[in-house]
C-alpha cells in the first residue's frame, strides 16, 4: 500500500462525497482508497530502483518465474494489481514469490473509478503493475481514455517499471489488440470469414508498451487452438490499416518477458510464438464472406516457436524482429489455403 498525506486524502474524500451526491450510480469505495480490495505489506510509500519490462502471459494459471522477473525489476517496491472482476488473489500470490514493500489490488469497474484522482495516484506510485485476466472489452470500455489509462502509460514509458498482464490483461498490452466485444472469435469461423462480426481489432488507441506498437498478441494459444484467429486478425490489420503487423502469442501458463532493450525470453511450461508478416506477401484474398487466402507458395508467414522453461528460455529481439538474432527455438512457415491454416518446419 502507498501512504498519501492526510490533507490530500481529506480533499479527495470531499470530492468523492460531492461526486456521490450528484451521481446516484457512484460506485462504493473503501474510505480514502476507492477501488481497493485490500493490501498486504507496509503502508509507507517507498522509492526503489526499477528496470522497465513488459510481461505477456497466456492465461490459464500463474507463471512464477515471470512474477519473480518482475519483482526483481521492481526493486522490491510497491506492487499494484488491476482488475475489473473483483478477484484479489494476486495479492497473496505475488507477495509469496519475492520481497516487496506492498501489494494492492484495485477493482476498477467503471469510468468514474477510472477517472478518480486517488486511483490514478496509487497506480502512478507503483514500482510494478500487473493487469489480471477477465474480459478485455470491459478494460477497453471502462479504462480507455481515462486517468487510469494515462497512469498505466506513464508507468510504461516515463517511470519505466515492469508491467505485465495475463489473458485479457495481456491482450490490451499490445498496440493492436482484439477487443473480444460480443463474444470470443473462433479460428475456424473467422478463417472462413475474416469479416465475421466478432473480429474487432483496434489500432494503438489504448496502452503504449515499448516495442509493441506494431504487435497484436493472442493468448490461451495452443490450448484453445487460436493460431487461426490470430492470423486472421493480422490479415485484417493489413487489409484495414495498411500495416504489416507482428504477432506474439504465449500459450497457457507461459510468459513472454521483454526487457528494457526489447529482448524477449519465454518462461513457464508450454510455448510462445513470434510471427513475422512480410510487406511483399499481402493476403491474396481477405474479403467479407469469403475464406481467407494467404498462401504465397506455403511461405506467407515466418513463425518462431520458443519452448518455455521455469527460468526462461530462448531469445527474440523485438526492437527489429530480426530473424537472424533469434535463438532457442524453431522456425516454421505458416500459410492459409481456402480458410485452412497450414504449417511446416523450415
Amino acid at each position: 500500500m502507498i501512504r498519501i498525506g492526510m490533507n490530500w486524502f481529506a480533499l479527495t474524500a470531499t470530492a468523492i462525497c460531492m461526486s456521490a451526491c450528484t451521481m446516484k450510480s457512484a460506485p462504493p469505495a473503501i474510505p480514502g482508497r476507492p477501488a481497493s480490495m485490500g493490501f498486504i505489506g507496509d503502508t509507507a510509500d517507498v522509492t526503489t530502483p526499477v528496470k522497465g519490462g513488459v510481461v505477456l502471459i497466456g492465461g490459464g494459471g500463474n507463471v512464477d518465474g515471470a512474477f519473480q522477473w518482475m519483482i526483481d525489476r521492481s526493486g522490491g517496491g510497491d506492487v499494484v494489481v488491476l482488475t475489473a472482476s473483483g478477484n484479489s488473489g494476486y495479492n497473496h500470490d505475488i507477495d509469496s514469490l519475492g520481497k516487496v514493500n506492498s501489494v494492492e489490488t484495485l477493482n476498477i469497474t467503471s469510468r468514474e473509478l477510472a477517472n478518480n484522482d486517488t486511483v490514478a495516484y496509487i497506480i502512478r506510485h507503483a514500482e510494478m503493475l500487473f493487469i489480471a485476466g477477465g474480459d478485455q472489452s470491459r478494460y477497453m470500455q471502462q479504462w480507455r481514455g481515462t486517468k487510469v489509462n494515462d497512469a498505466i502509460n506513464y508507468l510504461l514509458n516515463e517511470k519505466k517499471v515492469p508491467v505485465g498482464g495475463t489473458s485479457a490483461g495481456c491482450a490490451i498490452l499490445s498496440g493492436f489488440y482484439y477487443s473480444g466485444e460480443g463474444g470470443s472469435a473462433v479460428s475456424d469461423s473467422v478463417l472462413a470469414n475474416p469479416y465475421d462480426t466478432l473480429v474487432k481489432v483496434y489500432n494503438n488507441d489504448f496502452l503504449h508498451a515499448p516495442y509493441l506498437s506494431s504487435v497484436i498478441s493472442d493468448q490461451h494459444y495452443l490450448k484453445r487452438g487460436r493460431e487461426g484467429r490470430h492470423v486472421t486478425f493480422m490479415s485484417r490489420i493489413i487489409a484495414d490499416d495498411n500495416v504489416f503487423p507482428r504477432g506474439i502469442a504465449p500459450d497457457e501458463k507461459t510468459a513472454v518477458c521483454i526487457d528494457e532493450n526489447g529482448v524477449a525470453k519465454v518462461f513457464g511450461v508450454s510455448k510462445a510464438y513470434f510471427i513475422l508478416s512480410d510487406s511483399l506477401k499481402k493476403p491474396e484474398l481477405c474479403e467479407k464472406g469469403k475464406p481467407l487466402q494467404w498462401n504465397h507458395g506455403g511461405e506467407a508467414l515466418k513463425v518462431y516457436e520458443i519452448p518455455a522453461t521455469a527460468t526462461g528460455n530462448g531469445s527474440f529481439r523485438l526492437s527489429d524482429f530480426d530473424a537472424a538474432s533469434a535463438s532457442g527455438g524453431t522456425w516454421y512457415w505458416w500459410w492459409v489455403e481456402n480458410g485452412q491454416l497450414k504449417k511446416k518446419a523450415i
